[in-house]
């Protein structure tokens, strides 16, 4: 009897060791998982994922524009972060990407439920707002009476019933949809749409390709300015609080996110911001413009040939773009004090050799400054053989001179660092090839540059690339 209660003893101080290093392996992996704003600062970006549309996010004459976009790079400069923003029209996948920490936040005008509450936390609501129904005005509307259209038109939530509505998957629309089969007692032929943004089953229905669908009132309102014969005046719920969302665990960037929206709401910012999108005739004219993104994919005037000549050098297009914004913001009379012109912002003695002069056509000088691109990386290829590296190299020869960028790796190999590498290596002396301890050099050659133009000039390209890619095909 003694024996088995030692035994018995035994196992349950076995147990209980076990329990208790299960716990802490448990509390570990927790810790080592959290997505908290220590983390996020360490590694100096906010990640943020937002919807592509014509007032979230989007290109417009070659600027990245948007409520939400604007809205976010106040809140990363007030968390001192960089801001990377990405796109995804998938609500599944981008809740998905929220649960698992591979973003920091879901920068969208989400709906507050309950279900959503148990997935993930809320911020402060950044708006209301309320459900509108979308639908098409008969085709002769413009010479019948409100009083004779309204015969045709839905104004009673109860004559849904048995009517098909296309709606954003996995959305508040679907949701709501569902509780109103409850409320009118019959049912509603509800769609959901996989990959589609409010706007583009809004354009659907415009089109007469669907009869109804469901969007926020301020993006219906909107829609409505351009699309005329949309009807957006039969609301389906209450107003409704909508927020962004963070992780479970990123309570401390919660707590940050909440102060920086109590002190945004009510502000002068905020309301200019709020009805530069929503409001007013440029939102109109913006969203009619071919330099609208969403409508035409275009970038600039000049993308035909932009898209032609960088063919010559192997290089994407959007990124030859990106540097045209930065050279001229497309604008083929752009001079510089320096003397530089056209859209490639040549100097003339530049554009004299590669076949360009200050009454160029803007295709000519486009056919240039590939030319000159095309030179720089015939004279780079060999010693920096990777080819999306040499792009950065590339860039900051075109903005300051290759002599200096040559300069800059020579200064990179003397201290240890990757003359072949960009980020962290040379951009590290192009930077500081102003300062005597390293311009004041026998083996810099070609002496003192204010290195920080041509650092930021590569950088903003690059991000502006990234951009790009991500909203225009």
């Amino acid at each position: 009897m003694m024996r088995q209660s030692r035994i018995y003893i035994f196992l349950t101080i076995v147990i209980v060791l076990f329990t208790m290093t299960a716990c802490n392996s448990s509390e570990k992996k927790i810790k080592e998982n959290s997505h908290d704003l220590p983390t996020i600062q360490k590694h100096g970006k906010l990640i943020a994922i937002t919807d592509y549309n014509s007032t979230s996010y989007f290109i417009y004459r070659g600027t990245p524009m948007g409520y939400q976009y604007e809205l976010l790079q106040n809140l990363a400069k007030h968390l001192n972060l960089e801001l990377e923003l990405t796109v995804n029209s998938s609500l599944d996948d981008a809740f998905s990407k929220l649960i698992e920490s591979e973003c920091d936040m879901l920068a969208i005008n989400l709906n507050i439920t309950n279900q959503r509450k148990e997935l993930f936390s809320f911020t402060k609501p950044i708006g209301k707002t309320r459900q509108i129904l979308v639908q098409k005005k008969p085709e002769n509307w413009r010479k019948m009476s409100k009083r004779s259209m309204e015969k045709y038109l839905i104004r009673q939530q109860l004559n849904l019933a048995g009517k098909t509505v296309h709606v954003v998957k996995n959305s508040a629309y679907y949701s709501r949809l569902i509780s109103l089969q409850n409320e009118i007692g019959d049912s509603i032929n509800i769609v959901e749409v996989e990959n589609y943004e409010a706007e583009q089953l809004i354009a659907l229905v415009e089109k007469g390709e669907i009869d109804y669908t469901v969007a926020d009132e301020n993006v219906a309102k909107l829609n409505q300015t351009y699309y005329p014969n949309l009807d957006v005046e039969t609301a389906i719920s209450f107003a409704q609080n909508q927020a962004w969302a963070v992780n479970k665990n990123s309570t401390l960037l919660l707590a940050e996110i909440n102060k920086w929206v109590q002190n945004m709401q009510g502000s002068a910012l905020h309301a200019v911001i709020y009805n530069k999108y929503f409001k007013g005739k440029k939102a109109k004219q913006r969203n009619e413009s071919p330099y609208m993104s969403i409508q035409s994919g275009k970038i600039s005037d000049y993308d035909k040939y932009i898209k032609k000549y960088s063919k010559k050098v192997d290089w994407d297009w959007r990124l030859m773009a990106s540097l045209v914004y930065q050279e001229s913001r497309f604008n083929p009379e752009a001079k510089s004090w320096a003397g530089a012109y056209g859209l490639m912002q040549l100097m003339p003695n530049t554009a004299k050799r590669f076949g360009a002069s200050n009454t160029s056509s803007p295709e000519v000088n486009i056919k240039a400054g590939s030319k000159f691109i095309k030179w720089l990386d015939k004279n780079l290829k060999d010693s920096i053989p990777d080819k999306n590296e040499r792009v950065k190299f590339i860039l900051a020869s075109y903005n300051a001179g290759m002599g200096h960028v040559l300069d800059a790796r020579r200064l990179a190999r003397a201290n240890g660092k990757d003359p072949n590498v960009w980020i962290d290596n040379v951009d590290f002396f192009i930077l500081n090839k102003s300062n005597p301890e390293y311009y004041d050099k026998d083996l810099v050659r070609y002496g003192y540059l204010r290195g920080t133009e041509t650092f930021n000039y590569v950088n903003h390209i690059m991000e502006r690339y990234e951009m790009y890619k991500k909203l225009i095909q």
